[in-house]
């Protein structure tokens, strides 16, 4: 069968607020190379993605472009454009250049950017997951109990541990379903801003929208996001590790 083209758009608009540093946490140095570096590296290397819009903060094009994508020579990055406010907004700043030019078919992979850890066979596993359902997103079982708190701070019910996953990205969708669901967040934002409804992730806008079913896909618990100092020194001991496998 003939492989779908595949899109991979990289949110690195993070301010790392929660880093305490005042470089955004997706370019600081994880053993020699900025954090960003590592999952486009994925994406870059990949047989099964054939372009990567890259998704950056306010202000950082030009220092994207040059430490990124031309120190790196990467050469799949088809664009680098400035996201907004939340990251749905972000989102679907990458989306509408896709919709420009006239991506109706394929899938799209939404990926953080300040998760280092993807490899292809997460990716592969995507990849046949959304052939089959057109909606998926990358996560794991969680290990601990989880406990839902009510607003005074006390326990509120506690879910079945084994039907709580923790999710990851990338969160994977055929092109059709996810740039006209995005497209009608946005023209309802206010309206859904009003019901409560806060959009964290993009599996929430098919939810939302299309009322679509989205298959969880396994990752690994090593696809960790970097959002904390302790994220950053776990990240270190990963990719030590790493790099002695490969030698």
């Amino acid at each position: 069968m003939e492989k779908a083209r595949c899109v991979a758009v990289v949110l690195a608009g993070g301010r790392g607020k929660r880093m305490k540093t005042t470089l955004a946490k997706q370019y600081l140095m994880l053993q020699k190379k900025p954090i960003l570096y590592y999952s486009l590296e994925v994406f870059e290397a990949s047989d099964l993605i054939d372009d990567i819009i890259l998704v950056v903060g306010k202000g950082q094009i030009p220092y994207c472009r040059r430490e990124i994508v031309e120190n790196y020579q990467f050469q799949k990055i088809r664009a680098v454009v400035e996201g907004g406010a939340e990251r749905y907004h972000s989102v679907w700043e990458a989306l509408k250049i896709l919709e420009q030019n006239g991506m109706k078919k394929g899938y799209v992979f939404i990926h953080d950017g300040a998760r280092p850890f993807i490899n292809e066979e997460i990716l592969t596993r995507a990849y046949q997951e959304v052939c089959k359902s057109r909606a998926c997103v990358v996560g794991m079982p969680v290990k601990d109990t989880i406990k839902i708190a009510d607003e005074q701070g006390c326990i509120h019910m506690t879910p079945k541990r084994s039907l709580v996953w923790q999710i990851q990205t990338p969160q994977v969708f055929a092109a059709e379903l996810i740039i006209p669901a995005y497209r009608e967040v946005i023209e309802k934002e206010q309206e859904l801003l009003e019901q409560g409804v806060l959009i964290t992730d993009d599996a929430m806008v098919v939810e939302n929208v299309c009322g679509c079913s989205v298959k969880l896909v396994e990752g690994s618990y090593h696809n960790l996001k970097i959002t904390t100092p302790e994220d950053l020194e776990i990240a270190k001991i990963l990719v030590k590790k790493r790099d002695l496998e490969k030698s």
